[in-house]
């Protein structure tokens, strides 16, 4: 009778630690990241010319900076979304990309100054960073600017969390980050 209840005791035990016991849901996001993988946009169209793209590594993330002459003290406008395929403006033609899941990077601003030179002219627009053998990171490519708006398709392992900000310098200049987790 005495090992009966020490079988009772001992399912009662497992039971109630699996109630309490924290489930995969209840488990703290991974290094604290809840950007989620929705659109994000903000801005207006700027006269803001893109000048440079990089790339690096972090611990969590991997991060995309893209550098603007800033001409009117606003941040540059944007929307960043995951897309089926990335498509140029004006055209429609699609970006090839490596990899699973696909960010379209669509800037309110050209990459060309007010005298239309050019300020952002990669040798390579397939290539414009080399992210090869990164954790998230699979391609960076240029798809072009056209009337003031400049496309820039990121491709990356899966769809993952990512959040976009926009910071002021150095000196006069701004910048757009794009920050991609390496996991949920």
């Amino acid at each position: 009778m005495k090992s009966w209840f020490k079988w009772i005791a001992v399912i009662a035990t497992v039971a109630a630690m699996a109630v309490v016991a924290p489930t995969a849901a209840q488990a703290a996001p991974y290094c604290g990241i809840t950007w989620g993988s929705l659109d994000k946009s903000a801005g207006v169209l700027s006269p803001d010319a893109l000048t440079n793209v990089r790339a690096g590594r972090h611990t969590c993330y991997d991060r995309l900076v893209l550098d603007f002459i800033d001409a009117d003290g606003a941040p540059v406008g944007y929307t960043v979304r995951y897309v089926p395929a990335v498509t140029q403006d004006g055209s429609g033609n699609v970006i090839p990309l490596r990899g699973g899941a696909f960010l379209q990077i669509d800037l309110r601003a050209p990459a060309y100054d007010g005298n239309g030179n050019l300020t952002y002219n990669p040798a390579n627009p397939s290539e414009i960073v080399n992210v090869a053998g990164w954790r998230t990171f699979r391609q960076v490519a240029f798809g072009g600017t056209f009337e003031g708006y400049s496309t820039i398709g990121l491709g990356v392992r899966a769809r993952l969390p990512f959040r976009v900000f926009a910071l002021d310098g150095p000196g006069g200049n701004s910048r757009l980050v794009i920050d991609v987790a390496h996991r949920w």
